[in-house]
């Protein structure tokens, strides 16, 4: 029923999935460019009309019934970013742990303009040795998909320039917002 809701809605309003759309069993998915809080919700009815569920971080102040509820049953993992601890090591090791885990992260790591991309999805990734699988989100086209998958992560800045070379052309809701320099 949320795969045909989540397809209607998107038709609704106009946008297309679009791209090959494969995702491993395992694997690291980022999302670009990260500007509104209607990414979150592009990006849910994305992966409802694929018949997904990658999980995704939520800051833990947003961890309060009844949000809670929604976030547990949408595949939130609450975030504590008051305490120091190895975030990489903590989810390599809770995806190595399970047979299947899609983990959605926006590299950007805030709506706002950054100087440069968060890479610890590229961490993730390498230490729980799944692919990163590159998925898009562009408001002016209206349309949003995945057609890239990363195996090879020995070389970083190859497969940055790869991922900055990919989202070149994507246009965030707010395009002035997006920096597509990564490292």
């Amino acid at each position: 029923m949320k795969r045909i809701f989540a397809k209607l809605i998107l038709k609704f309003l106009g946008w297309k999935i679009i791209g090959n759309n494969t995702f491993p069993k395992k694997c690291v998915i980022i999302v670009a460019p990260h500007t509104s809080n209607w990414d979150f919700i592009y990006g849910k009815c994305y992966a409802y009309a694929l018949g997904i569920q990658p999980k995704y971080l939520v800051k833990s102040e947003l961890y309060f019934w009844p949000i809670s509820w929604f976030i547990n049953h949408n595949g939130g993992i609450p975030v504590d970013r008051t305490k120091s601890s190895s975030l990489v090591d903590q989810l390599s090791l809770k995806i190595k742990n399970e047979d299947e885990f899609m983990l959605t992260l926006s590299p950007e790591g805030t709506r706002s303009k950054v100087d440069k991309w968060k890479t610890g999805f590229y961490y993730v990734a390498k230490k729980a040795n799944i692919p990163i699988v590159l998925a898009f989100i562009d408001f002016k086209n209206k349309c949003l998909g995945s057609d890239k998958i990363i195996y090879d992560l020995e070389n970083f800045q190859k497969v940055m320039a790869d991922i900055q070379d990919y989202y070149k052309n994507c246009n965030g809701k707010y395009p002035n917002q997006f920096n597509q320099v990564i490292y």
